[in-house]
């Protein structure tokens, strides 16, 4: 009877961990995506003002233009200011990461926000989409070494909308409880913002930082928008900063502490001539 309880546990568990893999990839994934929708948005502005182009055949995608995506701007910055803060004091003073299990009520509230942010940003994608929004030429002005940069800035950023947010919501609907953050987890989630990043985000996500300055250059009026789009570019971009210089840092460390011990070895002729 043990041996077929502990059977169908091991059954379960192969049955919920990818499923638990695709879930957590798919939530967290929610933030880069958002990145590459206020890219587009920033662009879809830009092409209406300076080019007059056709009127835009989407249902979803004006809508979500002209009503001004405050909601995504909104969580969007107060992940990355929460990223920000938490880079360089260890603490986070705006989301706190809690071990404890979620309340029910909250637990509902949590998936429905995810979900609706979900769908919102994959319909406003699909929209660009089908408008024939691209962000991909406003995205050459800008070296390999801000790019590498930023994509350490977003990465950041996603893991702590991972740790804060998506793993305490599906760890408490799948186990109940909230569990220690795993390797299997980080690699997934690193292969796949990898893969995003790839393909799509590093050729768009630059019109953030790209349109405003192409707005002011051409002597065109900055909305609120295109400065708030600006500005999450290079908070990014800062955070990317911050995690290269701390990993420097560790670095040093590491190689200053290896050679204090190598220092502090006694040498075995001086030992031999103190005798």
């Amino acid at each position: 009877m043990v041996c077929l309880q502990n059977l169908q546990w091991k059954a379960k568990e192969l049955l919920i961990e990818p499923f638990y893999l695709l879930t957590i990839n798919l939530l967290t994934l929610l933030l880069p995506l958002s990145f590459l929708l206020l890219a587009r948005v920033s662009c879809a502005h830009y092409l209406l003002a300076s080019y007059a182009t056709r009127p835009l055949s989407s249902l979803f995608f004006p809508f979500f233009l002209y009503t001004s995506p405050t909601v995504l701007y909104i969580l969007v910055s107060t992940i990355s200011i929460a990223t920000l803060i938490h880079g360089l004091t260890g603490k986070l003073a705006i989301l706190s990461e809690s071990p404890g299990a979620v309340y029910q009520p909250r637990l509902y509230t949590a998936w429905i926000l995810l979900c609706t942010s979900q769908i919102c940003v994959g319909l406003g994608i699909e929209g660009s989409i089908s408008v024939g929004v691209d962000g991909s030429s406003f995205g050459n002005e800008r070296s390999l070494f801000s790019r590498v940069i930023f994509f350490l800035g977003l990465h950041e950023t996603m893991l702590l909308w991972f740790r804060t947010v998506v793993k305490a919501v599906v760890d408490d609907t799948i186990f109940g409880v909230s569990k220690e953050e795993r390797w299997v987890e980080r690699v997934s989630m690193a292969l796949t913002h990898g893969v995003f990043w790839w393909g799509k985000l590093r050729d768009e996500v630059e019109s953030l930082a790209v349109v405003a300055e192409a707005k002011k250059e051409a002597l065109m009026s900055v909305g609120v928008a295109d400065f708030v789009g600006w500005w999450l570019y290079y908070l990014t971009v800062t955070i990317g900063m911050v995690r290269l210089v701390k990993g420097l840092l560790w670095l040093g460390m590491i190689l200053l502490c290896k050679m204090v011990k190598r220092n502090s070895v006694t040498h075995p002729c001086d030992v031999e001539d103190k005798v």
